[in-house]
Order: C-alpha cells, then structure tokens, then sequence
C-alpha cells in the first residue's frame, strides 16, 4: 500500500463506458473487464468509491427528453444511474469484490440509502462503494455528484474515465491538430470553457483543494497507474 499516491478515490464512469460499442444499454463484457481493472486497484489497498452516470440508458438533457419537464427527465436519468449501478456491483461481485450500492434516491429493496458515516465505514472495511442516484436532485449532473461525493468521503482525488487520453484544447474526436494538457488548473478548465467537467463540479473540487485527474478507460491499467501517481492523462489542480 505504501506506492500508492491516493490511498481513496472517487472513481467516476460514464454510462456509456459500461455500453461500450454498443451505444445502449449495459455490455456484459465491458463491465467485466471494468470490474477487473477496478479490482486490481482494490487488491493494491486502495479505497475506491465509484459514481456512475446514466446516459447509456437516459439522460436528462437530451433530445429525447425535450417535449418533458426538466425534473421528470432528471430522474429518470438518476434512476438509470442505479440499473448501472446494479449492473457494476454484480461484476465486481463476480470478482469476489465486496461491493456496497449507496442511493440518493430510497430504493431499499435494492440499494443502500446514502449515509455518509456508513459508506465511510464501508470503505474502511474494504468495501467497494458505488454511489447512485446522482444527487438525488434534479438540475445536478452525475459530475457534480462525484465532485460532493468526493468532498463528503474524503478522498485524495477525483478520477475521471474518459474515451480519450486526457484534456485537450479542442475536441481530439474532431480537431486532429487537438493538444493534450499534462496538467491545468481548475480556473483554466473553467475559463477555457473545456467540457471535461460541468463548472459545478469543477468549482467544488477547486474550492476544496482536490485534484481531478482525467485518463482514458480504454488503456488496461491506466487507473492502477493513476492511484500510483504515474503520468496518465491530465491532472486538474491549482
């Protein structure tokens, strides 16, 4: 344990990390190799909570949801959040993790209610923790919850998994000249108008001192290599 740089992080996935190729929905396989990379991390001594997004399933402010109001959308994006959840916890289980769901949202059949001295207590019993439900508020992004989940458990750094290598100055999917940052402060991020983060999430982060670094999911090992505190993607600080 002593190699590792962040002894607790709060890891954050996309929905459509757990989709993969297939745009919608949960690819099984995905979720397995994400759970194995989770584990080898878990298996290092480090403390892992994890916020998932829903936006394989639904998301609030997307086309689909238009013609609805804003806070119908936003939670049934939440609630796509805890079939992602679900889907993780099954994975890392199958990998003989022990694995603990915390909802914002009261779902007691199946999930933990958020309290935050018990999932404090999950972790330090080697637990891997995934926090659902986003906030359990409407207008809050699922970055926005990593960042106050983050703050609310101590951890030592954000991790943000991404499709692409790390920060760049324009979008690396469409602008092939796109260059990466190594490192970028928080007021740059925001300043820059760099999507990597919403500027609420960012903001908390900044506000509490917590770096965020951002690295590709793809590369098997990159998030060990991150709690190790090797060079992988961008690190946001001040």
């Amino acid at each position: 344990m002593s190699d590792l740089k962040y002894k607790r992080v709060l890891l954050k996935l996309s929905g459509e990390a757990l989709a993969h190729n297939q745009g919608f929905g949960v690819d099984p396989v995905r979720v397995h190799e994400i759970a194995e990379e989770i584990k080898d991390v878990h298996l290092l001594g480090c403390e892992i909570a994890i916020v998932v997004g829903g936006g394989n399933f639904f998301r609030g402010v997307a086309v689909q949801a238009r013609d609805m109001d804003r806070v119908s959308a936003d939670h049934m994006g939440m609630l796509a959040t805890v079939i992602n959840a679900l889907a993780l916890q099954d994975a890392l289980e199958k990998q003989k993790v022990h694995t603990r769901v915390m909802s914002a949202i009261e779902m007691n059949q199946v999930a933990e209610p958020f309290i935050r001295r018990r999932a404090l207590r999950h972790l330090e019993k080697g637990r891997v923790v995934i926090f659902a439900g986003g906030t359990g508020n409407p207008y809050f992004s699922t970055d926005t919850a990593a960042s106050l989940r983050a703050m609310e458990i101590k951890a030592a750094a954000i991790l943000k998994a991404t499709k692409v290598e790390g920060i760049y100055d324009a979008d690396p999917m469409i602008v092939k000249e796109a260059v990466m940052f190594e490192t970028i402060t928080y007021l740059d991020v925001i300043a820059k108008g760099l999507r990597v983060m919403d500027t609420t999430s960012i903001s908390l982060a900044k506000d509490n001192k917590v770096p965020v670094i951002v690295f590709k999911l793809g590369t098997h090992g990159n998030i060990a290599r991150v709690v190790k505190g090797e060079q992988v993607g961008t690190l946001v600080t001040a």
